[in-house]
């Protein structure tokens, strides 16, 4: 049995296991909480601090701790390395505590989570209050963190602060060749001008490597009474566990480390006098900084460390204070009002602002091909500097292919163009320099160039190849920028033609290599592969249609709409009571039949989950027949694919956990592959999306996926307003991360998930389509059964921004749209199920022609609007 969310955000899973009560703020612009800065919206958690995670960050740098104000090793890449204070591409410190007198304060009482900052209340002395402010400034290589001190009477507080450092490169990792526990140098320590100093330099052993210069500088903006230096220093994580890398075979994960055998980290402690007058708050900044150079010649990182230092802390309060109001601003885009999902509404301020929180800037990076970590030759070539969207915090926070690509739909629906333009140029420049002109994307990149996957010299991955022409079309219509069209037009038919003459050995034109479903068992072609490409296809000849290159139109077109008519039969598995799309096809001899392979895996939703551009705002929702696509997602339904957080890796029969009436029906088609319930926050999207496609808009159907993801945001397993890469699941830790170890948790903050949220009420509720490097726009709303009248204003649109609003009441549909940018054309509509009839359609009160489409979403009823002013379509049916 699978419980929804009690009133005080309780809920069960697995038969009832109870996860527990989280005391959380909900808080919205009105009556929020405030923090450092006022009017700063807020989410705040006050129980199992020591085992729930955060991250704060900046473009150039970020931290991740424990909601206590603790640093034990956590992460997997290497292996328990992962945490701690980070300037990409190096880590800076395993962490810093602080404490007062002989005591160590905290752990902390509560965790608020703000936008572009993070709060902990700490314990004090008799009469003394602390509050602790993690920030990163955006475009600065330092962290800040701030003690805010209040006390009732005048008071001297003699306060010590401990670091301790890990000069580390974000590759190689712990179990590649080379791995870190030979690449990674012994770090030096020293105190200079009232600052702790950590460096590391030389040339690791390893062949092709580099010789670095790497400096850590931690001050405060309080003159140090004393210090010291040496090994540990690590405050109440004194003495360390230190745990073996890499572990060994089969071995048992400990329970918790301090750090690891990868750690050749130096420590050290500066003390204070902090004066305080009675009820007065005094803030006392402390700042973590850094550099790093390579090469032959390597510049000073230390002097550049420095002055870093000194830049944070000459003015923390005034850099707090800027990046709040420029999360705050961020959040003035896709002002979003649900009155029947507040918690989706909620959600989606959030996302606004993990997306944000997702940004970063690597620079000097050089370029290498690793084979996924297999070698580590010397650099192909050097990029200056790349922007990008970081996967997820901490294990995946560089530049990936596919994730970037689902991230985009997330990114234009709040308005967030520049970041995520930046991250497919990255991906282009990357690719052009380790694949040359060959058209193939890059899988991962890490922040100092290592190309871990994703050259022509190893599989890679297809599938982000075949999308990355529709994440371009995509933020062409948005923006209208036909600059960006053209500057990637280039690269995306290059992406296309590798495809077809590179992954297509028997020439059936399903593309073969690796998709996102990356496990054994599976045939040469994969579903998703097949259905992205079908629409990369269309979205090229989209593309190459508005630059007038008529053979690349005839080109992407003729193989789509072949791949399309064969879609059903190549791809409909249909038998042994499955009601699914085989999740691959093991390749046949040219003319031959290919076999269907049916394993559950969660990309049985995405021939729903994509959409095909039909010209003037028009669409074509879903590439799945009705007929399949409706049996398919009433499946994906059931218990034996959907949990209580949505949608399964890959399903299984009912079990003692997840079973009842509801799962029966899949004792029909068991197979021998191992069951996977694990939901990742990206498979719940992708059948959030897949329902709103196919007019599936209801309690138990879109808004259960979509509410999932909403929820881990606001009754958080790990960090408030934070969507986490996997929820609690049966296979995962169903009772939440406090039952997995910090060395193999999902990430804490992963942006892809937004797309199950975003997108469906932007794109699909309320309906906008825009067409910008066109000139035109669309609004086809479809609002949630029983819903009322639901709005959005200043989503943004090339120059420009719309407001919309949309409510279905009875038969009388209404779109009033405010478009508040430059149009050549404007249609309105609203989209009504099939069984509903036209009566009459008005715009403005006058009786208007109009056109019928009839999609796998319903009943499309669209009029050409005049394209300045506010507009009001009603219509009105009957059955």
């Amino acid at each position: 049995m699978v419980s929804r969310f009690g009133p005080l955000g309780v809920w069960s899973v697995a038969g009832g296991m109870l996860f527990g009560l989280l005391l959380v703020a909900l808080a919205l612009p009105a009556g929020a909480q405030t923090g450092p800065v006022d009017d700063g919206p807020s989410l705040s958690v006050s129980d199992r601090l020591e085992d729930r995670r955060y991250v704060a960050t900046g473009s150039r740098g970020y931290v991740v701790g424990t909601e206590d104000g603790r640093f034990p090793a956590m992460g997997f890449h290497t292996r328990g390395e992962m945490g701690g204070v980070w300037t990409p591409p190096i880590k800076l410190l395993d962490g810093l505590w602080f404490g007062i007198g002989e005591d160590w304060i905290g752990p902390a009482e509560k965790f608020t989570g703000g936008y572009g900052h993070v709060e902990m209340e700490l314990p004090g002395p008799d009469g003394l209050s602390i509050r602790r402010t993690d920030f990163v400034p955006d475009g600065k290589r330092s962290v800040l963190v701030g003690l805010t001190f209040e006390s009732e009477g005048a008071r001297t507080v003699d306060l010590k602060m401990d670091a301790h450092s890990e000069l580390m490169g974000a590759y190689p990792w712990g179990e590649t060749t080379p791995n870190q526990k030979t690449f990674n140098l012994q770090d030096e320590v020293s105190v200079e001008g009232g600052r702790l100093v950590f460096r590391e330099q030389g040339t690791p052993p390893a062949e092709n490597a580099l010789p670095h210069d790497w400096a850590a500088v931690v001050g405060s903006s309080l003159t140090p009474t004393g210090s010291e230096t040496g090994e540990d220093y690590r405050g109440p994580q004194d003495p360390a566990e230190v745990c073996p890398a890499p572990p060994a075979p089969n071995a048992e994960p400990p329970g918790g480390c301090d750090d690891t055998e990868f750690g050749k980290g130096k420590g050290g402690q500066l003390r204070y006098e902090v004066g305080l007058a009675a009820g007065e708050a005094r803030t006392v900044w402390f700042a973590v900084s850094g550099a790093d150079y390579d090469g032959e010649n390597p510049a000073d990182a230390k002097a550049a460390a420095l002055s870093a230092n000194e830049a944070a802390l000459a003015d923390p309060d005034a850099l707090l204070e800027e990046k709040v109001l420029s999360r705050t601003g961020l959040a003035e885009n896709t002002r979003l009002s649900l009155p029947d999902d507040r918690r989706l509404q909620r959600s989606i301020e959030w996302s606004k602002q993990n997306l944000a929180d997702s940004v970063q800037t690597a620079r000097d990076l050089e370029i290498r091909e690793t084979n996924a970590g297999a070698n580590y030759p010397a650099p192909e070539g050097d990029l200056e500097k790349m922007r990008f969207l970081g996967a997820g915090f901490p294990d995946y926070q560089w530049l990936f292919g596919t994730d970037g690509e689902y991230t985009a739909f997330a990114s234009v629906g709040v308005g967030q163009f520049g970041p995520i333009k930046d991250h497919l140029r990255a991906l282009r420049d990357v690719s052009l320099i380790d694949n040359g002109r060959s058209g193939k994307v890059v899988h991962e990149v890490v922040t100092d160039g290592t190309v871990f996957f994703g050259s022509n010299a190893d599989d890679g991955n297809t599938d982000e190849t075949s999308k990355f022409p529709s994440a371009v079309a995509l933020l062409w219509r948005w923006t209208g920028d036909d600059a960006f069209r053209d500057e990637m037009y280039g690269f995306t038919k290059r992406n296309m033609e590798y495809v077809f003459r590179e992954l297509d050995e028997d020439g059936d034109l399903w593309p073969e290599g690796l998709g996102n479903v990356e496990r054994a068992g599976m045939g040469e072609e994969k579903l998703d592969n097949a259905v992205y490409t079908i629409r990369g296809l269309y979205d090229l000849a989209d593309m190459a249609r508005s630059k007038g290159d008529g053979e690349t139109v005839r080109w992407a077109t003729s193989r789509a709409r072949v791949m399309e008519r064969r879609f059903e039969d190549a791809w409909w598995f249909g038998r042994e009571g499955a009601t699914q799309y085989a999740d691959s096809l093991d390749r046949s001899p040219v003319g031959g039949a290919n076999e269907k392979i049916f394993q559950r895996h969660w990309i049985g939703g995405t021939p729903m989950d994509v959409e095909f551009p039909s010209g003037r705002g028009e669409v074509r929702p879903g590439l799945a027949s009705r007929a399949h696509g409706n049996a398919a997602l009433d499946e994906r339904e059931l218990d034996c694919y959907t949990g209580r957080f949505g949608m399964f890796h890959t399903g299984t029969g009912p079990t003692s956990a997840e079973g009842g009436n509801r799962g029966a029906s899949c004792d029909r088609h068991l197979s021998e592959v191992q069951s996977e319930r694990n939901i990742f926050t990206l498979n719940t999207a992708i059948m959030a999306v897949g329902e709103g496609n196919y007019g599936r808009l209801g309690e138990d159907q879109q808004q259960h996926y979509a509410d999932a993801n909403a929820d881990l945001q606001l009754i958080p397993d790990e960090q408030p307003g934070a969507m986490p890469e996997i929820a609690p699941s049966p296979d995962y830790a169903a009772g939440g991360s406090k039952d997995r170890p910090f060395n193999e948790r999902a990430m804490v903050l992963q942006a892809w998930g937004a797309y199950g949220t975003i997108w469906p009420v932007v794109h699909q509720w309320l309906g906008v389509r825009p067409d910008m490097g066109r000139g035109e726009l669309a609004v086809v709303p479809q609002v949630p059964p029983g819903s009322p009248a639901i709005s959005g204003r200043n989503i943004r649109l090339g120059g420009g921004s719309v407001r919309v609003e949309a409510e279905a009441e009875g038969r009388t549909y209404r779109t009033t749209v405010r478009p508040n940018v430059a149009l050549d054309g404007l249609t309105l509509g609203h989209t009504v199920p099939r069984s509903e009839s036209v009566r009459s359609v008005t715009l403005n009160g006058e009786r208007v022609r109009y056109k019928v489409n009839t999609t796998n979403r319903g009943k499309e009823v669209l009029a050409g609007a005049p394209t300045r002013g506010e507009q009001e379509l009603i219509i009105k049916t009957s059955r």
